[in-house]
């Protein structure tokens, strides 16, 4: 099995995929962080291709940041500031040899995530 990262963002506020929503990867090096890669999620809420092929996942700690206050800025009225904005997620990889999912379930008010398959 070759490792991969993916994600999936769904808008539960709809019921919907989020599409055209923002998002960083950092490699995390202690509290500092280096950009790895930017993309925007498609009609299907995932991106276009994997975020780390299996040649670029490596054993360490990263992190995904969602831009979910630009996102839902777009689709309904919020109030100024928006209660949730940029989304962190810090997350461990062991096993670069493993797929590792990590979606994220989002409203304007909550978010959840978990590791998916």
């Amino acid at each position: 099995m070759s490792g991969l990262l993916t994600t999936h963002v769904l808008d539960t506020a709809r019921g919907i995929p989020a599409a055209d929503v923002s998002l960083e990867l950092y490699a995390m090096e202690g509290e500092d962080r280096r950009l790895l890669k930017t993309a925007r999620t498609n009609a299907d809420g995932r991106t276009n291709g994997p975020l780390l092929s299996s040649e670029e996942l490596t054993v360490g700690s990263y992190e995904l940041v969602f831009d979910v206050g630009g996102y839902f800025a777009g689709e309904m009225d919020l109030p100024d500031p928006p209660f949730l904005d940029l989304i962190p997620v810090r997350f461990g990889v062991s096993d670069p040899d493993a797929h590792y999912h990590v979606p994220l379930l989002v409203s304007p008010w909550s978010y959840g995530t978990y590791r998916g398959s």
